[in-house]
């Protein structure tokens, strides 16, 4: 099925929702106007549904060959990624200073969700490579930059992360990979795994960012050092040199994204791969959360993104498919699946879920904008703790979420949805990643409570349910029961978060650890419902002010007082998992489960 970018919503998004407006008046995006936005979202939509979306299933189908550590990638790929980084599209969300175009990150944002929802297998290889550039840009040394981050920024390098090894998933700690000092360099050796893009043939150099020990390092994560090793050597002018001593020993054979590469990377068979350091010694984790905040609210997004074509594609079915007589309304055809009355149920939820999603990745988008460069530093600083505190309820709250949009897409499809030429698989395939990489859910959930709310005692929590409390407290005159009713579902919502809240400060270690997956669920909840009522009330406001826009307006409305009636309650059950759910949990022991 062919993929159409909702650049409308997106665009009243990142308005309402992201503070577009306030964004762009900050300095150093004086020549990003309204009508360059528009551009740009036009053209990215067309690039995505052209050039990126019929490769998508045949990318699904084929896959990647591997042969003698070569790798070659799917019809189409290599021919995509040249026009891709031809037209610019690769640098868009990189420094100036590097050959970028340095756009805000609400922008990147909304342009990053088409790629992911056109064809998310290929839109990793951009953010491993961003990813890349961005560590190397705040930790690397000059020589560094110049030799390696123009070309990355460009397309014609591309990068990698290689934390995980075979004995060690995401236990940081026990890392085995080893950099040995030689002159001005050091030698790499080691087994990193599940290294996504890690060898392909779309560009003329891998740069690989690799995690190994020196062989002084204290143990544990404390001795854990970052390392910047090419595929191939490259002199101080920038020119390709001999191969390096690494290889992509295999690649794996998965449930989703076959169109992307993940690698086994073997460095060091001979002498030993030629790498150089990021940063200081024994910091390279410190080095890598450099990007983390990015990497977890992109593959937040790759969520947001998934939902969005598991949505399109079944709608498109269910306004095609003709089965039976329905009970829709009068005027609507009484033959497609459509007028079903529980079609129609699964389709608000899949469309509900996917706006809240999508309003609360661009909400952290924007309110990382305001961190780097609002002009009250107070602000910038109050702006980067609630983007702190939002990134794993980001990527947690909206990679589960897709969990349950492409399973129902599947639904709406019927035995159609379990034939994979239909499509609606791949996406419930595909999007059953997102919840693992970049940190399981667990693993976004226990950073929430510990670093994020235990560590201040629930501050910058506290904080933002007093502003979510003060926005239903103004839609108090608002003489329009749908907003009455928003209003009154988001009050009792937000009241659930603060008990759970103040209960699971008063749990020990264990049993918060315990509620940590659902206090993420009600916090994205609430969040999201808040953030629902505002994109309504916003909605509201421009229909009473003539907008010629109202079907897209009063969708929106709807779209929303679904979410309040049939999500937002669910925060009262959430509560109460939180507050009493530990004892149940831990009450087995090992041998009993």
């Amino acid at each position: 099925m062919s993929y159409a970018a909702p650049t409308r919503e997106m665009l009243f998004t990142m308005k309402e929702i992201g503070g577009l407006d306030a964004v762009l008046a900050q300095p150093g995006f004086e020549e990003v106007t309204p009508d360059l936005v528009d551009t740009i979202l036009d053209e990215a939509g067309k690039f995505a549904a052209e050039v990126l979306a019929p490769l998508n299933q045949p990318g699904d189908r084929q896959g990647n060959r591997w042969d003698a550590g070569t790798v070659t990638t799917a019809d189409g790929f290599k021919q995509a990624y040249a026009s891709f980084c031809e037209t610019g599209w690769n640098g868009m969300p990189a420094s100036a200073e590097f050959g970028g175009q340095g756009m805000p990150t609400l922008l990147s944002t909304a342009v990053l969700e088409m790629w992911k929802a056109s064809n998310m297998a290929f839109s990793l290889c951009q953010m491993l490579t961003l990813g890349a550039v961005e560590a190397i840009a705040h930790h690397g040394t000059d020589a560094l930059k110049a030799r390696f981050l123009p070309a990355m920024v460009e397309g014609r390098w591309t990068g990698t992360m290689n934390l995980t090894e075979p004995q060690a998933g995401s236990d940081l700690a026990a890392l085995r990979t080893k950099a040995v000092p030689e002159g001005e360099h050091y030698r790499v050796s080691g087994t990193k795994i599940f290294i996504t893009w890690g060898e392909h043939d779309m560009a003329e150099n891998i740069v690989h960012l690799v995690l190994a020990r020196l062989p002084d390092a204290p143990p544990g994560v404390k001795g854990i050092s970052l390392f910047l090793v090419p595929k191939f050597l490259v002199d101080d002018e920038g020119r390709l040199g001999a191969r390096n001593d690494l290889v992509c020993a295999s690649i794996e054979h998965k449930m989703g994204i076959r169109a992307s590469a993940t690698a086994v990377m073997s460095f060091g068979e001979g002498p030993g791969a030629v790498g150089y350091l990021v940063g200081e010694e024994n910091q390279g984790l410190a080095c890598m959360f450099t990007m983390m905040n990015h990497a977890r609210l992109n593959v937040g997004l790759e969520g947001v993104a998934i939902s969005e074509r598991a949505y399109q594609q079944a709608r498109a079915y269910a306004l095609d498919r003709v089965q039976g007589r329905t009970l829709g309304r009068e005027g609507e055809s009484d033959r497609t699946i459509v007028g079903h009355p529980d079609v129609r149920r699964m389709l608000m939820d899949m469309k509900a879920r996917t706006e809240a999603q999508r309003a609360l990745a661009y909400y952290a988008a924007g309110q990382m904008d305001r961190a780097r460069g609002h002009a009250d530093a107070g602000q910038r600083a109050a702006a980067q703790a609630l983007v702190d505190l939002l990134i794993p309820v980001v990527k947690g709250w909206c990679t589960e979420g897709a969990q349950l949009v492409t399973a129902t897409g599947v639904q709406v499809h019927g035995g159609m949805g379990f034939i994979e030429e239909t499509g609606a698989a791949q996406h419930q395939r595909d999007a059953r990643i997102t919840t693992i990489y970049e940190g399981t859910t667990g693993i976004q959930a226990n950073d929430l409570i510990g670093r994020k709310i235990a560590r201040d005692g629930g501050a910058v929590m506290h904080r933002l349910i007093a502003q979510m409390r003060s926005d239903a407290a103004a839609l108090a005159g608002h003489d329009d029961a749908l907003i009455g009713t928003l209003r009154g579902s988001l009050e009792r919502g937000v009241q659930a978060l603060a008990d759970a809240t103040e209960g699971l400060l008063a749990l020990g270690p264990r049993e918060a650890a315990a509620a940590a997956v659902p206090f993420l669920w009600l916090a994205g909840t609430v969040i999201g419902g808040w953030l629902m009522t505002r994109a309504a009330d916003a909605a509201t406001t421009q229909i009473a002010s003539g907008s010629a826009d109202a079907d897209f307006l009063n969708a929106k409305r709807g779209t929303a007082l679904h979410f309040a009636l049939h999500l937002l309650p669910h925060a009262a059950a959430l509560r109460e998992v939180v507050l009493h759910g530990a004892a149940s949990t831990l009450a087995l022991g090992a041998g009993q489960l």
